[in-house]
């Protein structure tokens, strides 16, 4: 152990002495320049450097510490990299390592370091110089053109003037450099022009223009950089020479206030043309009010779809497939609406909504004969492949995925499919039915209907008729007894699929979608559905020259006006107008543009007119507020409402409309309430509380009392609606025939009702007027006791059966002599009291026919407080016995026959009249008996409500 241990502390002294020269080896740093300046051409690699990329380190010639391995470079991502060139010289060369371009960045500057090759050629213990600064710029290659800013150039003179500059024309060019990317000439190309241009690119005339020589220049222009290259496109520059006179339209004004309800209003009564006297052959004239944005296109009226065609004169039994959001018709709860236009109740689909329509409502079979009408607006669809956007689809609801008629839009075409069923017809049949036009996706609104009159379908856009340019063949669809779904905005897909889903999805908005199954509609029908309330006009049409033409589009909103007089022309076009039939129009601004043309002899357009451009201001129309006043109460007895006619809850009905009116518009004016009339689009009575229960009562309206208006009405559980667009005396007749019946009032003691009246589909509204209908119940005859016996300072209220046994079983029994005289007595005085009440109630009731059949009934509210009736308190002792015989009796008659026995409670209601004192135990004990004769199924009349 001791011998080996002599070379081995040898061994690690050398090597101990080897490590310690080899640390004191590298003992410098690199050396560079503490900054670089250089330049690279760009699209090029190499770099200029000043001074050039040399590292230096006093541990030369020792090798590995005195080389220089590596130049590293810091800071931005720059495209350049280091390389060394001679690792014992130190030498070095900067070069791109990725495309440099001056137009991206003109300048780089990064930090450059160097390094040592360390101590062996391990690279430890290797040394990194100072950082130096490195600044690259970028040098300019002349690669693009010069460009103009515009493709075309006009500029007008007058005649007789020179200018120091008509326009300027402009150039820039793509280049960094400030020698490639100014532009330091321009230059006229075309020839023998009198303009000259500056380096500026401002263009002057270089003598005085005539009108009469020449009326416009078209000259080409050219630019150059500082680098002399030419742009590559040249321009055009077009100078029209104009006389000194101006011709034009003057006199008219920019904006026109229209107030509503004033009929026609002239748009340019003191307007006249001015073409600085030359001689003319013809002036064209043409008006465009623009109302793209008013509603569907234009102001028309907002009424519902039902009522719209009730008052066109459409055939009845169409049915609205996207009605307003209500109790009956909540399919369309869920689709967004766009209801901000004047009421219009506009349906927005964005793809991704729809609706399935209850089969209740869907037309059960399309004959042979049908309509399909409705609003769309639809614009581009998004894509190369657009997917079909279906409006209507009437596809199976399970297990299968045919589609038995549909109506969607495919590529800006409209596209109506109609399966036949295979046992109505059996042979190949036009089934698919194409037309290609514009106007399905100008993203405007527009009103189609499709006429069918199988195999023939037409198509009706704006009252314009389109036959199909494609018709496809199809075979019927065979039976199957699976359930359709008849789905708006989506076809429904209930087979072949995993989870039934909606697939083709419409995008665009739809309103008044409606189909009517066995009839077509007309020309004039359509075409007074989408008919606009306001346009242009002409007034005094016998007055216009007769060399004046004059021609109108369908909906008058352009309007073209030919003469060759010019004093003919003016007069005709004092009086173009504006006119709005609606009596509520929709406030806000119509664009006007008037764009005229002047035809020389011989030419074409020999002067050029101004377009005007005009605003009609449609003002807001007078604030509306329609007022339903009457009754509030109404009280019958029950027979009245069990009675074939029931009773009228708005006998005495009112409906009044009121605005209010200022002395003029803008400024301080008084303000007065004026009443007016027009027209409502519907009414509707809704129940308060426990909807009708149609086993025991109804509201109902005669056919009879709709005869002669324009008026149709509905009823639900729920309530009832009179729609239709008519005047509020049609209306206020109408309801007041409205009829409320209780077949079985017997549990009924009051029913409540609301009214609400509509003018233009609820833009404006009523105040809701509440009514409550009282019923008056008769009660079963009832034992009274002689109350001659009792003064009347003792009178107190008369005590039922009921509540006369229940005091007697808390009494101790009387003799028996005394109970037999008192019984007898009791009797007799019975009958009596019976008898003269009942003459009583029959005397009343006779009094009151007559007046109804007067038709003078004021609903007096009963007041018992003049019928009083005493009871002998000494006669309370028999009055159990009696009780219980009356009391068998009844039960005898009901097991016999019911309907016998509510004849005779009809007949002797009066028998059962009760009535109180100002004594509060007299109508606690009242209160408790008719609680228990409610329980025993007895009819009660409710006392406090009638007087004598």
């Amino acid at each position: 152990m001791q011998m080996l241990g002599v070379p081995f502390l040898a061994l690690w002294l050398l090597l101990g002495h080897y490590g310690a020269l080899g640390g004191k080896v590298n003992k410098h740093k690199p050396w560079i320049e503490t900054s670089y300046h250089g330049v690279i051409t760009e699209n090029m690699d190499t770099v200029l450097l000043d001074p050039p990329l040399v590292a230096l380190d006093k541990d030369a010639p020792v090798p590995y510490a005195g080389e220089i391995c590596a130049f590293k470079i810091y800071g931005e991502e720059a495209p350049f990299e280091a390389v060394v060139l001679n690792r014992t010289s130190g030498e070095g060369v900067l070069q791109a390592s990725g495309p440099v371009d001056c137009e991206s960045q003109k300048e780089y500057t990064f930090i450059i370091q160097a390094y040592d090759c360390g101590a062996g050629p391990s690279g430890a213990d290797w040394k990194k110089s100072h950082k130096a600064v490195v600044h690259i710029q970028v040098d300019d290659v002349n690669e693009f053109c010069p460009v103009f800013r515009e493709p075309l150039y006009k500029a007008s003179v007058t005649e007789g003037k020179i200018y120091d500059s008509i326009l300027q024309v402009e150039a820039w060019d793509q280049d960094c450099s400030p020698q490639y990317s100014q532009i330091c000439n321009y230059e006229i190309v075309t020839a023998g022009t009198p303009f000259a241009i500056d380096r500026n690119g401002n263009i002057r005339n270089t003598e005085r223009l005539s009108y009469d020589k020449q009326q416009s220049y078209k000259i080409m222009v050219t630019a150059f950089d500082c680098g002399q290259k030419r742009a590559k496109e040249d321009v055009a520059v077009h100078i029209d020479v104009k006389p000194v006179c101006k011709p034009g339209w003057q006199g008219w004004s920019k904006r026109v206030d229209y107030e509503p309800g004033t009929g026609s209003r002239p748009l340019f009564p003191k307007m006249h043309i001015e073409t600085c006297g030359g001689p003319l052959s013809g002036v064209k004239v043409m008006l465009e009010l623009q109302t793209n944005h008013i509603g569907k296109g234009c102001d028309r009226e907002t009424y519902s779809e039902k009522s719209l065609q009730k008052l066109c004169g459409a055939a009845s039994g169409s049915t609205d497939l996207l009605p307003g959001p209500g109790p009956s018709t909540n399919w369309t709860a869920s689709l967004l609406t766009d209801s901000s236009r004047d009421s219009d109740l506009i349906y927005r689909f964005d793809g991704h909504q729809a609706a399935n329509v209850p089969d209740h409502v869907v037309p059960q079979n399309l004959t042979d004969q049908f309509t399909i009408a409705t609003w769309m607006k639809h614009g581009p669809s998004p894509g190369l492949r657009a997917e079909k956007e279906t409006l209507l689809c009437n596809s199976d609801k399970t297990e299968m995925n045919r589609h038995h008629y549909s109506l969607y839009v495919h590529n800006c075409r409209l596209v109506f499919l109609l399966r036949r069923d295979f046992t109505r017809v059996d042979t190949f049949r036009p089934a698919e039915f194409h037309w290609k036009l514009e106007q399905i996706c100008d993203k405007e609104w527009h009103y189609y209907v499709i006429n069918a009159e199988f195999p023939a379908v037409t198509l009706f856009v704006d009252g314009v008729t389109y036959e199909p340019y494609l018709v496809t063949d199809d075979w019927p669809i065979h039976t199957a007894k699976i359930h359709t779904q008849l789905t708006v905005g989506a076809c429904w897909q209930g087979g072949e699929v995993g989870t039934p889903r909606f697939t083709q999805y419409f995008h665009g908005s739809l309103s008044g979608l409606t189909i009517r199954p066995g009839r077509i509609e007309t020309q004039k029908v359509i075409s007074c559905l989408q008919a606009c309330k306001e346009g242009l006009d002409i007034n005094s049409l016998e007055s216009l020259a007769k060399d004046i033409k004059f021609h109108f589009n369908p909906a008058q909103s352009l309007l073209v006006v030919e003469g060759e007089d010019l004093d003919s022309i003016n007069t005709a076009m004092s009086k173009v107008s504006y006119i709005n039939s609606r009596q509520f129009p929709t406030p806000g601004l119509r664009r006007l543009h008037v764009t005229t043309s002047v035809q020389c002899f011989g030419e074409d357009t020999c002067l050029s007119i101004p377009e005007i451009k005009s605003v009609v201001v449609v003002l807001p129309p007078s604030e509306l507020r329609i007022t339903i006043a009457g009754s509030n109460r109404l009280v019958r007895p029950a027979n009245d409402l069990r009675g074939p006619l029931g009773v009228a809850p708005f006998k005495e009905l009112h409906i009044t409309s009121t605005v209010m009116k200022g002395d003029g518009f803008g400024g301080s004016h008084r303000q007065g309430v004026t009443e007016v009339m027009h027209n409502l689009d519907y009414c509707d009575v809704l129940v308060i509380g426990e909807e009708l229960n149609p086993e025991r009562e109804s509201l109902e309206i005669h056919h009879s009392a709709l005869l002669g208006k324009h008026l149709d009405a509905t009823n639900s559980t729920s309530g009832m609606s009179i729609y239709g667009v008519d005047c509020m005396a049609h209306y206020e007749q109408a309801l007041r025939q409205v009829r409320y019946r209780n077949w079985r009032p017997a549990a009924l003691s009051e029913r409540k009702f609301r009214l609400t009246c509509s003018e233009l589909n609820g833009r404006y509204t009523s105040n809701g007027f509440n009514l409550e209908v009282g019923v008056l119940h008769h009660s079963a005859p009832v034992e009274h006791v002689n109350h001659m016996a009792a003064q009347p300072q003792y009178m107190r209220p008369v005590h039922h059966p009921l509540m006369i046994h229940t005091l007697n079983s808390h009494m101790s029994a009387a003799p028996p002599a005394a109970t037999v005289v008192i019984v007898v007595c009791i009797a007799a005085l019975v009958v009596i009291v019976v008898i003269g009440v009942y003459r009583i109630h029959a005397t009343h009731q006779e009094g009151s026919r007559e007046d109804e059949e007067e038709v003078i009934d004021t609903e007096e509210d009963w007041d018992n407080s003049a019928l009083n009736i005493t009871v002998n308190p000494m006669e309370n002792v028999g009055g159990a016995q009696v009780h219980d015989e009356e009391e068998g009796k009844e039960e005898d008659l009901e097991e016999e026959d019911e309907e016998e026995e509510e004849e005779e409670e009809d007949e002797e209601q009066v028998g059962g009249v009760t009535s109180g004192t100002d004594d509060e135990e007299g109508r606690e004990e009242e209160r408790e008996v008719s609680s228990e004769r409610k329980q025993k199924k007895k009819i009660v009349w409710d006392s406090t409500s009638i007087t004598y």
